[in-house]
């Protein structure tokens, strides 16, 4: 079983909620991008941005919303890679509660894209390593 090397807590929000009086579904990806720029730091993509003017594009977010969420509290959400190709790598995400209850299950495709050319980018070998280093695992 893979276990999830980063987490990040978030607050839950009073203008987070909808009319309904609990966490809007657009919330929802606002917490999956945080993870999802979190973990760019944790294996240096962004630093790799800056320096080559390669960098992520997000092409697939899907959201299975499981348990509301409602204002206030926190939630924890919890990143993992869950495979790498050339030019793209998949992250899942899963939100817990305040109680570590699954609230949300989330996959991000995102594809390495070299915006000088204008064009996908294969994924160097210093930002695998860093991936692979982070999760304690080759893919």
């Amino acid at each position: 079983m893979n276990t999830y090397q980063t987490e990040i807590e978030l607050r839950l929000d009073w203008s987070d909620m909808d009319y309904f009086k609990h966490i809007n579904n657009v919330s929802y990806f606002r917490f999956i991008q945080s993870a999802r720029v979190h973990y760019w730091d944790m294996i240096q993509l962004n630093d790799y941005y800056r320096k080559y003017n390669i960098g992520p594009i997000l092409a697939s977010c899907k959201c299975d919303f499981l348990k509301p969420l409602h204002y206030p509290g926190t939630i924890l959400v919890r990143t993992l890679l869950s495979q790498i190709k050339n030019t793209s790598f998949h992250l899942h995400h899963t939100m817990l509660d305040a109680d570590k209850n699954i609230a949300a299950e989330a996959e991000d495709i995102i594809v390495l894209f070299d915006f000088d050319n204008n064009k996908k980018h294969n994924i160097p070998d210093i930002l695998r390593n860093n991936m692979e280093s982070l999760e304690k695992r080759n893919f």
